[in-house]
């Protein structure tokens, strides 16, 4: 079911009046029927992309879909860490849910925590051997995941227009 912000009220005011009280312009700009229906989809798609890649590393994955990707980005960054705030920015995780994540990879062995070099107030998570171990006998699996539902599901051009035009919702959004 999409936000109550979506789709207008069956009593809503005719959107061309301006309400008072309301930011911005002073009227809702509700979304036409095209707009609903791309908003709709998009909401059903991530969701099912994400459940779909979920139940994956649920069945035949060591990591679950989070720490997979706690592990991506680990090994991606100079010396295998990126500091506890960084991780939890690039991943668009609150901290206390990546905290949590992290502390059961830790007692699995596939990171650890250390103080940042830089200042004793910083941590850092690093990425193990055992870690990249890990992400690298569950990648082809979660690869084929996102090729099945995703990549191999649209064209070329389609794959372009959806990245870029997400890549410009994540801009406007990081602040």
């Amino acid at each position: 079911m999409p936000p109550a912000a979506a789709v207008p009220p069956r009593d809503a005011p005719d959107p061309s009046v301006t309400a008072p009280g309301t930011p911005g312009d002073g009227a809702t700009r509700w979304l036409d029927p095209r707009e609903q229906g791309v908003w709709r989809s998009y909401l059903e798609g991530t969701q099912r992309l994400w459940d779909h890649l979920g139940a994956v590393h649920e069945a035949a994955a060591e990591v679950s879909l989070q720490e997979y990707e706690v592990l991506v980005r680990l090994s991606e960054a100079d010396d295998g860490g990126l500091r506890m705030s960084q991780l939890a920015y690039v991943l668009v995780h609150s901290r206390s849910r990546l905290t949590h994540t992290v502390g059961r990879m830790e007692i699995r062995g596939l990171v650890e925590r250390r103080a940042s070099p830089d200042d004793g107030r910083g941590v850092l998570c690093v990425i193990t051997d055992e870690g990249r171990a890990a992400l690298e006998r569950t990648a082809p699996l979660h690869v084929t995941g996102v090729r099945e539902v995703l990549v191999d599901v649209l064209r070329p051009d389609e794959l372009d227009a959806l990245g870029a035009a997400l890549e410009k919702v994540a801009a406007r959004l990081r602040g």
